[in-house]
């Protein structure tokens, strides 16, 4: 069998098994988005650097080649910084373009800028198009991720030119947010300092509530207009009743205009699981100017939404129809598409499988609804049947617990140079960090800002309260940078001064 046949077979099997994974199983939401639409507008180049597949035994030896990609343009070649992005679960590029905070400040600071994409996404695949057969996914953690961004910058500071003295700080959103503040956590030798942007480290059992997610989604909703939550609170039962019977289910098909007609009750399930993302996904990018994420997006989108949805007291037929009018805002605003894919998610991004996989290990966050004090269907936490769903898709059981062993739970008080910033619209926000630990362990609370708003290019649109927060950012990265460089310089001098006693 010819290579391209393989890689082609290898790829209808996870969208396959992906599918399956979506319909039948309660899933964690991706807490990452999208893919860009529009050409690269960025000066960078791509590079790639041999790794270890795995860190943590010295007995397997093998290799893969981990993509990272470099903007040194406006670099200080005598010493500046280098700002280090700690890669997400997907293709780096995506969050290359979308991280303008930090393209917007490297002339300012004179820095090198980097990439470093996350193991088992995009184009770093430890087993090339095998990588995502269950024999081969072992490597794939949280852990093995932050020991290959530590290697790389030991590897770039020992190769690039005027690069052995320059202090990095780390910077990511979501769970590269994460991924940032653990890496300052794990390795505070190799970063000076991090911002965590939209970085839910207590989204864990026993840290947060299962429901709070589900809440803060229903309060951006409801604060918009309470007619609205309430209409897609009822929209659960509507769907329900008409899905049904196939009579019913060929309305709702036809007024969503869905590019696969609902058969049965699966597909009925298959629907409110894609719905309860969108609405998800919605609260994320509430950004107060047009985005492009998975689709183009109108500003403040859930204001355009909830403008269809303003009679919760309809019927079955006439709130579903005003459901999918809703919908098309999120779905298709440009109007370019045919139809609807409801699975769209799962196929049009490989990187959604991987993700599910750590879900199912280490990154076991509780989602949970009620459908009152929320408005969403209710859906309580089930570990045993997640687990069950997990054996059955990867033949893994989750660690329940390992996150908090591996990175103390709330327990983080002695560690430093932390930012961790969230907006009040981010469902993520509330496993999040939302105060002050201490005065290096700082929170910025971003008032009506979404799913790290303040990791996003500066726009003619951002309100004062979010341009003086990332002022608030800025300077606690130049003070630990500055921090960082007058305790180097007092060792450099430390160190000569006893070689020359040596010497004498």
């Amino acid at each position: 069998m010819s290579a391209r046949i393989w890689s082609i077979l290898l790829c209808l099997w996870v969208i396959y098994t992906l599918f399956d994974v979506t319909r039948g199983w309660k899933k964690i939401p991706r807490m990452s988005l999208g893919i860009p639409h529009t050409k690269s507008q960025r000066n960078y180049s791509t590079h790639f650097y041999k790794q270890q597949i795995d860190h943590f035994s010295f007995g397997n030896q093998s290799t893969y080649l981990m993509r990272y990609l470099v903007s040194d343009q406006h670099w200080n070649r005598t010493g500046g910084p280098i700002f280090f992005y700690t890669g997400n679960e997907g293709d780096i590029t995506l969050f290359c373009e979308n991280t303008g905070f930090m393209w917007d400040i490297a002339p300012e600071f004179k820095a090198m800028l980097v990439f470093a994409e996350h193991r088992y996404y995009g184009e770093s695949l430890p087993f090339g198009n095998a990588s995502y057969l269950p024999k081969n996914m072992g490597f794939l953690s949280s852990e093995q991720a932050l020991a290959d961004f530590a290697t790389l910058i030991t590897y770039l500071k020992s190769t690039i030119d005027g690069a052995a003295d320059s202090p990095v700080f780390s910077f990511g959103g979501s769970y590269g947010g994460m991924l940032s503040a653990w890496f300052r956590m794990k390795y505070p030798h190799i970063v000076v300092g991090a911002l965590a942007a939209s970085a839910p480290i207590w989204q864990f059992t026993g840290l947060t509530p299962c429901h709070t997610y589900s809440q803060i989604v229903t309060k951006d909703f409801s604060n918009t207009s309470s007619s609205c939550a309430e209409s897609i609170r009822k929209s659960w039962k509507a769907i329900n009743q008409l899905g049904s019977s196939a009579a019913g289910r060929d309305f709702i098909s036809k007024t969503f205009v869905l590019c696969h007609p609902l058969k049965n009750q699966s597909d009925v399930d298959g629907l409110k699981s894609w719905l309860t993302d969108v609405w998800g996904n919605l609260a994320m990018v509430d950004y107060p100017y047009p985005a492009d994420f998975l689709a183009p997006l109108p500003a403040s989108p859930i204001k355009v939404v909830c403008s269809h949805l303003t009679d919760a007291t309809l019927p079955a037929k006439l709130l579903i129809t005003a459901l999918a009018k809703a919908v098309f805002v999120y779905a298709n605003y440009s109007g370019q598409a045919k139809c609807i894919d409801t699975s769209q998610a799962a196929t049009g991004d490989l990187g959604d499988f991987g993700w599910y996989y750590q879900t199912c290990t280490e990154m076991i966050m509780p989602m949970c609804s009620d459908g009152e004090i929320d408005m969403f269907e209710p859906s309580p936490w089930d570990f045993k049947a997640f687990s069950a769903g997990c054996m059955k898709q990867f033949g893994v059981m989750p660690r329940l617990g390992w996150i908090q062993t591996m990175y103390g739970g709330k327990n983080i008080t002695t560690a430093s140079n932390i930012i961790f910033s969230n907006g009040d619209l981010d469902p993520w926000s509330g496993g999040g960090v939302l105060r002050n630990l201490s005065d290096t362990l700082v929170a910025i609370r971003i008032t009506n800002g979404a799913h790290h708003l303040d990791l996003r290019g500066s726009n003619k649109n951002d309100p004062q309260s979010l341009i003086d927060e990332r002022n608030q950012e800025r300077n606690f990265i130049r003070q630990w940078i500055t921090r960082n460089e007058t305790i180097a310089k007092k060792w450099r001098y430390k160190d000569k001064f006893s070689a020359m006693r040596s010497g004498a």
